[in-house]
């Protein structure tokens, strides 16, 4: 067993170094809303449609690790 911690298989954990944002791509309503933990509801979509339109890519860099 390694002391890196990321090297550790927790079942149903993915480690940091997997985890990404996918800054090269141009996020939608729907994964600002899923990115949140809010359900895909047309107030939290139109809720995110603004964040997105006042922040950009920012606007979910801002939900994710």
């Amino acid at each position: 067993m390694s002391d890196d911690p990321e090297s550790i298989s927790v079942r149903g954990v993915t480690p940091d170094s997997l985890l990404h944002t996918g800054a090269s791509d141009n996020p939608s309503a729907e994964d600002l809303v899923l990115a949140s933990g809010r359900d895909l509801t047309p107030r939290n979509l139109e809720w995110a449609e603004r964040r997105l339109a006042r922040e950009g890519r920012a606007a979910i860099d801002k939900q994710l690790p």
